[in-house]
């Protein structure tokens, strides 16, 4: 199955920011854009493991929920991504972990893709009929107060 090259690129951003949640920095970078752009130019003398790429958080809580939302039904799929993007411990590595073929664990991220592009769908669509109500009752108490 042929993965969503917007949702891998997600999960990407997603790992990046759970590993900076789960190494106490509470998903968010520990430090300022400044700093990480010194320490990227050498600026700053310093070393440091974390990674200068932008970590876009409010996608990566985003994603997070969808993913997590894997875990009651389509549990397998959660442990696939588990597995791959949070230990990073790669398709064929996966495979040897969950007793299956490298074939399957591909299957199984194109079916995690498919999950998650899904429930960001049907998000969007949630929020957009929310947002339809909220108007309509906005209008119609504009409507009240002028006497209409």
């Amino acid at each position: 199955m042929a993965r969503i090259e917007h949702i891998k690129r997600r999960l990407t951003n997603w790992a990046l920011w759970r590993d900076r949640r789960d190494n106490h920095g509470l998903g968010f970078a520990s430090r300022n854009m400044l700093a990480n752009w010194m320490a990227a130019a050498g600026g700053s003398g310093s070393k440091s493991r974390e990674s200068t790429m932008p970590v876009l958080d409010i996608e990566a809580e985003e994603t997070d929920r969808a993913v997590q939302a894997l875990k009651l039904g389509k549990g397998h799929l959660y442990v696939t991504l588990e597995l791959v993007y949070l230990r990073n411990k790669g398709v064929t590595e996966a495979a040897r972990i969950m007793q299956r073929g490298p074939s399957a664990v591909h299957a199984q991220l194109g079916q995690a893709d498919l999950c998650i592009a899904k429930w960001l769908e049907d998000q969007a669509r949630a929020r957009d009929e929310q947002q339809a109500r909220d108007k309509g009752r906005a209008w119609a108490a504009k409507r009240h107060l002028d006497g209409s």
